[in-house]
């Protein structure tokens, strides 16, 4: 098959991204696809249109991600053309030729759901959930609303707009502030001190007009993927310094996985079972990966749906899926052919 593997995009996440979609577009390559990877924003402003790029699909030397995120600002004044604001030029026209869009992508650019959209009004096929299920997935509030609303336990929490007022001393301590739409942990602070509280709100919202503060729960770290139907094992992550932030998930080294999570099966199975519900209420397709907070009582708190995870050489969801017996190779196989036979809408 001719796919277009989609990274980079004007996100925070870009180099992630990039991580994520090098791996893929090998793996793809290795498995007899024609695959080449293109970045959102920049495009292709070179093509003629006419050129079939998929003919010259060769292997990509590994990205490496950085310990901090990219200067979105640099690399908006550094592109010349674009079809607008997030898409590079001749983006559409060439997925429009692929067979389908593996959609590498991380961050509000291309899971909010207005580039599946996009595609969606263009008849392009694409990787992972429909539109609707990005938007649910993508905003932290409408999701928790949505979790509390059918009963799911979750960590309270209150939405703050910039440029409205508030009373600081109303939120509650220890808590973690974070953007509403984000993701990678980029903006995420870990509060235990009133006098911290002042820079964890002006650092998200430098990111986001709209944040959200929410208590702090003392838990182990665990995500449990979805592929299909199927809840995977679940993964615990143990940082090895501080909590979980975008350092600590992209470095290797950084942080201790494993998997599939050392908890009683019971707690195992009550995660699968939480994650299955959550992918559902969510409107989720193909796969996704779910994050919780297990505390020492034994309560499940659900903090948020990831609908494109992340496929770097230390994501969660392949570690999880090889457990069960997938290689990075099948598992990528396995989204295409899920994604194939889904219709969005």
């Amino acid at each position: 098959m001719k796919i277009v593997v989609l990274a980079g995009g004007l996100s925070p996440e870009r180099d992630v991204s990039f991580s994520s979609g090098t791996m893929a577009c090998n793996a793809l390559l290795s498995l007899g696809h024609k695959a080449i990877l293109v970045d959102l924003f920049f495009g292709l402003p070179d093509w003629d249109g006419k050129t079939d790029l998929f003919e010259g699909a060769k292997p990509l030397p590994p990205f490496r991600v950085s310990e901090t995120e990219p200067d979105l600002d640099a690399l908006r004044l550094s592109r010349k053309t674009g079809f607008n604001e997030y898409i590079g030029l001749n983006v559409p026209e060439l997925c429009a030729q692929a067979d389908i869009v593996y959609m590498a992508l991380h961050g509000d650019c291309g899971e909010n759901g207005k580039l599946q959209a996009f595609f969606d009004s263009r008849g392009i096929r694409y990787t992972g959930s429909g539109a609707a299920g990005c938007r649910n997935a993508m905003d932290k509030w409408i999701s928790k609303q949505m979790f509390e609303s059918a009963g799911i336990l979750t960590p309270r929490g209150v939405l703050l707009r910039a440029g409205e007022p508030f009373d600081p001393d109303s939120l509650p301590l220890p808590c973690v502030v974070k953007p509403c739409n984000g993701g990678s942990s980029i903006g995420v602070s870990v509060v235990t001190e009133r006098r911290d509280l002042y820079d964890a709100l002006k650092l998200a919202f430098s990111m986001e007009n709209t944040i959200l503060v929410e208590e702090y729960v003392k838990g182990r770290e665990l995500s449990c993927g979805i592929l299909g139907e199927a809840a995977l094992p679940p993964i615990e992550i143990i940082p090895l310094h501080g909590f979980y932030d975008y350092k600590n998930k992209y470095q290797a080294g950084a942080a201790r996985e494993v998997t599939p999570a050392e908890i009683p099966d019971e707690a195992t199975e009550k995660l699968q079972r939480i994650a299955l519900s959550v992918f559902r209420l969510l409107g989720l397709s193909v796969y996704g990966r779910i994050d919780f907070l297990l505390t020492e009582t034994g309560d499940a708190y659900c903090l948020e749906a990831n609908t494109l995870p992340g496929m770097t050489p230390t994501s969660l969801l392949p570690q999880e899926a090889a457990v069960v017996g997938y290689s990075y190779e099948q598992l990528c196989d396995t989204i295409i052919r899920l994604s194939l036979e889904k219709n969005h809408g």
